[in-house]
């Protein structure tokens, strides 16, 4: 399997599997910084070089986790962070902004908080509907221009509209969900991305944890868990879905590998230009993930998955 790939118009080469941080500072139940950090320093010991973060996670403490982290090794780092989330002061949910002068100050909070110079790639992380896309795409190009950021990215962005960015100035990367049972982008985003020449990153690859196998109940969830919220964690639907988990393992348990693997091999398995950033706070999940790479799927395998994967997921993403 290919084992690198050069984001869209830029200079950027990373190892296709990178590393999400988003539950490093929330969402996912507890955490530890120590346990983060050192996870994120076996990564990059690992070649692992894109990071992917956001100032929304923690309302601003990932960030600031990535940069003690990598206070001494930016040369070795690929770094996306994203704008658009509002929180509050306690944590609080605000809605979105896409508006220019909102744009330019959460760059500027974001280089603050993460002690650099400049982001290599800055993502909408999700479109204001009260501001267009041009608007908003023009006021990242300026950014590029004056040297606060290198690339751009969107996340969540429909064809047509990825489309009317790309015309205004070129993007790199689009970050989507995508996985074995979140499989809406094959329908178009994958034609448009390679037609334009711009990365697709997946996003929750492995199903936010589900397709690893260890969410069999709500039970297997802390309290305080993001996910509990979810229409894809009810009991319902944690029991209809156990079907996608129960496919991987027939390919992992025949093949000696772990279900995680098998899942994040299908998603690289789909062109050789995605890139995905599954996420976790521990060494060995790290060391597993990674290990997708030397995980080679038969077009057999493939065809298994396909046909006797659900063709529904029930439950919505959020």
């Amino acid at each position: 399997m290919k084992q690198t790939t050069t984001i869209g118009h830029s200079t950027l080469n990373i190892n296709r599997i990178g590393l999400g941080c988003m539950g490093m500072s929330e969402f996912y139940g507890s955490f530890d910084e120590t346990e983060s950090i050192n996870t994120l320093h076996k990564a990059i010991d690992l070649g692992v070089n894109f990071f992917d973060t956001a100032d929304m996670y923690g309302s601003g403490e990932n960030e600031r986790l990535l940069a003690k982290a990598f206070k001494d090794r930016w040369g070795e780092v690929v770094l996306a962070t994203k704008f658009a989330i509002m929180r509050g002061p306690n944590g609080e949910f605000l809605g979105l902004n896409g508006k220019p002068e909102y744009i330019r100050k959460a760059c500027d909070d974001s280089l603050e908080r993460l002690g650099t110079d400049t982001i290599d790639l800055y993502y909408m992380h999700r479109q204001d509907p009260e501001v267009e896309i041009e608007e908003i795409v023009g006021t990242m190009a300026e950014l590029v221009k004056q040297g606060k950021i290198k690339y751009i990215g969107l996340s969540e962005v429909d064809p047509e509209t990825l489309r009317r960015a790309h015309a205004i100035h070129p993007i790199s990367a689009l970050q989507t969900e995508y996985s074995l049972w979140s499989r809406e982008p094959e329908q178009e985003l994958f034609e448009v991305c390679l037609e334009l020449g711009i990365t697709f990153v997946s996003y929750s690859p492995l199903g936010r944890g589900f397709l690893t196998g260890a969410i069999k109940s709500r039970a297997d969830l802390e309290a305080g868990d993001f996910r509990l919220g979810n229409p894809r964690f009810t009991d319902e639907a944690i029991q209809k879905n156990l079907k996608f988990v129960e496919v991987i393992d027939q390919i992992a348990q025949a093949k000696g590998i772990s279900k995680a693997q098998v899942a994040l091999a299908w998603v690289l398995s789909q062109n050789d230009e995605i890139s995905t950033i599954p996420g976790t706070r521990k060494v060995h999940r790290l060391e597993e993930n990674l290990e997708a790479l030397n995980v080679e799927l038969s077009k057999d395998d493939l065809t298994t998955i396909d046909q006797h994967s659900p063709s529904e997921t029930l439950g919505e993403r959020y």
